[in-house]
């Protein structure tokens, strides 16, 4: 147990990205044309327009392999103060997130990119915590 209280903020913060990925990840792949035809249609007028299948799919991949790492990392923590797994896994929602932030950046969706600033700024903030 005191593993669990002397790494309580890196385990929150690993939990959130826990949950933010497998969420995503899990929503993309059950309704994948769902999100294949809002994606089509929000980069149809940009570099990434006939790469979107292609490119969701690298996204789904980095998506639940970060919320996996992360989970893992969790109990790797909590168990043994470990922290190998959760931080790749921090290490890979932050390139995830900036490879999500120059998608909106390139659709111009500008509103979009400063939501996926929100979710960057804590999980830089865990890399910081875990070197």
């Amino acid at each position: 147990m005191d593993n669990v209280f002397s790494n309580a903020t890196e385990i929150l913060l690993l939990a959130f990205l826990t949950i933010t990925f497998l969420q995503s990840g899990i929503d993309k792949l059950m309704d994948w044309k769902g999100n294949l035809g809002w994606l089509t249609g929000h980069f149809s007028k940009s570099v990434f327009k006939g790469t979107v299948p292609v490119l969701l799919g690298v996204i789904l991949v980095l998506e639940m392999l970060s919320g996996i790492l992360c989970g893992v990392g969790i109990f790797q923590l909590a168990v043994d103060g470990e922290s190998m797994f959760g931080f790749y896994g921090a290490i890979l929602s932050s390139v995830t997130l900036l490879m999500l932030l120059l998608g909106q950046r390139v659709a111009k969706d500008y509103v979009g990119a400063q939501t996926i600033v929100v979710y960057l700024i804590p999980t830089i903030f865990l890399v910081y915590l875990m070197q």
